[in-house]
């Protein structure tokens, strides 16, 4: 099998390419498309989704528990009004909230790993439809588009169960798999 990374011969039941280390997911090249193995199904996107929910629901607590505490330490000198900072505080919140959570997802799956932890756990990773790694950009995109997967009742991302490369919504757009490592 030659590895689409680098063009070096491997074994046919090769996972990882021996000269580059990269995925081997994909089974070959047919024309201009790339046949995979096995497409992530809807239930180990899940799973792995959950996983990266509570990792980020801890530290977004651990964030929480900070601003409470400076705001605590703030009002308890008695130096500020209370319903400006607390404005503040909230704003500041959100807005670091925000930025953990997209910094983690785009850097964690244009990384080499490809993937989340909780994608990482499942032994699944995100590729472009030519089964490389994604570009920072892209992998920005994607996050991005989870926004309207989530509309609707999140049918965008219940259509990772019924498409044929088991893409959600937000893999349309970005053009992107999710695939077994």
């Amino acid at each position: 099998m030659q590895c689409g990374k680098c063009g070096a011969q491997n074994p046919e039941h090769a996972s990882y390419c021996s000269a580059c280390g990269n995925s081997l997911a994909f089974s070959g090249f047919m024309g201009e498309q790339v046949v995979y193995k096995n497409y992530a199904g809807f239930w180990k996107r899940f799973g792995a989704l959950v996983i990266d929910w509570m990792l980020l629901s801890i530290l977004n607590g651990i964030c929480i528990g900070l601003f409470a505490l400076s705001f605590g330490a703030a009002m308890f000198s008695g130096g500020l009004g209370a319903i400006p900072f607390g404005v503040t505080m909230v704003f500041g919140f959100f807005t670091l909230s925000l930025c953990l959570n997209w910094l983690y997802y785009t850097l964690m799956e244009s990384s080499t790993r490809q993937a989340t932890l909780g994608k990482m756990a499942l032994g699944i990773v995100v590729t472009d439809n030519d089964g490389r790694r994604i570009s920072f950009a892209r992998a920005n995109g994607r996050y991005w588009s989870k926004i309207l997967s989530g509309f609707f009742m999140c049918l965008g991302y219940i259509m990772a169960a019924f498409t044929a490369k088991k893409q959600a919504l937000h893999d349309l757009i970005a053009s992107t798999l999710v695939i077994d490592a």
